[in-house]
């Protein structure tokens, strides 16, 4: 018979993983230390669920590259997963932190440390309370969310239909919102991005015969007002952003500029959006670009589709979590659990640090008791039949 442990104690779990997992940041699929630890930890629990229920009630093992999953098999029809991500930023930290990394230019700066430390917080809890589980449960342990996005390789692999899961969970840590405080949203939570770069191409002469020339700048930055009016236009209808970061052009101050490079990034919250936006911001800077006698190219880059919760199941997660905070409206970051809702119903979830420390910021930290919050949403989660 196992002993509940006491709240103190599983602080001071999550405090250690979470902790060890700060010290040893790794990037995108190249996690060996990272791997090693999880692994370790799950092969312990694993043997332990093995001695007390017989070969079969828990297996580790992993369905594609660089990732780990852990499935408690209480031979139930279907099947609930968790996941979190594992990889770390190539950030250099600043915390001054006793724990801070060890990998010099590489850091937990987006809280997936914190990801980890919850979801091994909660399979020692499945461990010790197998038998009382409704369903059987998976956890998955993915690489490479900051870079190309892990989780559809995790969903290519086929391990959810190989172990019967018809949904899936997930947490983000989130610096705006009050410490410990768990929330999210029915429908569209965040946003689908796609990097999307411009480039002008004219004909360099001098100012003084501008006319034989042709103006990529004034093509350029007339197409950015231009852009801009138009998702302003279209977030009246639904929530969408268009913000240009970076314009390179030209050679010197008195000559008509050749070649004009813009790059920003798109953020939409439905395909719908997400196609006619890009469609109609091709034609815009096409239009502008003749108009000035240049071309244009554009390139919008795939990124990751929005993360829309599935109502349903939010309708579920929402019974079984009465403090839930519902947000208003959905926020404009991205995040690859999207490809997990493509496949199966998901509800992503955000836990507030309190800090209002930015995500990827050097100095990026918080309070291991925030853990424990999110720790006892999942234990509710895994327990809706």
């Amino acid at each position: 018979m196992t002993t509940t442990p006491s709240p103190a104690d599983e602080l001071a779990l999550l405090t250690r993983l979470r902790r060890d997992l700060h010290r040893i940041p790794e990037l995108d699929f190249e996690l060996p230390e990272t791997l090693r630890y999880v692994h370790d930890e799950l092969e312990a629990l694993r043997d332990d669920v093995t001695a007390r229920y017989g070969e079969g009630a828990c297996t580790v093992f992993s369905p594609c590259k660089s990732s780990l999953c852990m499935f408690f098999d209480r031979k139930s029809e279907h099947a609930t997963a968790v996941r979190s991500d594992m990889d770390a930023l190539p950030v250099t930290e600043k915390s001054g932190a006793e724990y801070a990394s060890c990998h010099q230019g590489h850091m937990h700066a987006c809280g997936h440390d914190g990801h980890m430390a919850m979801v091994l917080g909660l399979a020692h809890h499945l461990a010790e309370s197998f038998d009382e589980l409704p369903r059987s449960v998976l956890l998955v342990f993915q690489p490479a969310e900051e870079t190309t996005g892990g989780a559809r390789f995790i969903c290519e692999s086929g391990v959810f239909e190989r172990y019967g899961v018809d949904r899936v969970f997930g947490f983000h840590l989130w610096p705006d919102l009050a410490m410990g405080e768990v929330a999210s949203r029915p429908g569209p939570l965040l946003a689908a991005t796609s990097e999307s770069t411009f480039d002008f191409h004219g004909k360099a002469t001098h100012i003084a015969k501008a006319a034989d020339g042709a103006d990529s700048l004034e093509a350029g930055m007339r197409f950015v007002l231009d852009a801009y009016d138009y998702m302003a236009e279209q977030a009246k209808a639904e929530p969408c952003l268009l913000k240009f970061g970076l314009l390179q052009s030209g050679q010197a101050r008195n000559v008509i500029s050749s070649h004009t490079h813009i790059e920003g990034s798109l953020r939409t919250y439905s395909d719908t959006m997400t196609v006619t936006a890009k469609q109609h911001l091709a034609e815009l800077a096409e239009r502008r670009a003749a108009e000035a006698g240049c071309t244009c190219t554009v390139h919008f880059s795939e990124g990751y589709p929005p993360v829309v919760n599935d109502e349903a199941l939010f309708d579920l997660a929402r019974a079984a979590l009465p403090g839930l905070h519902e947000l208003p409206e959905p926020l404009l970051i991205g995040e690859d659990f999207a490809f997990y809702q493509r496949h199966l119903p998901g509800v992503f979830l955000l836990l507030g640090t309190g800090t209002g420390i930015p995500l990827h910021a050097d100095t990026f930290d918080f309070d291991e008791r925030i853990l424990a919050a999110g720790l006892e949403t999942y234990k509710k989660l895994v327990r809706i039949p």
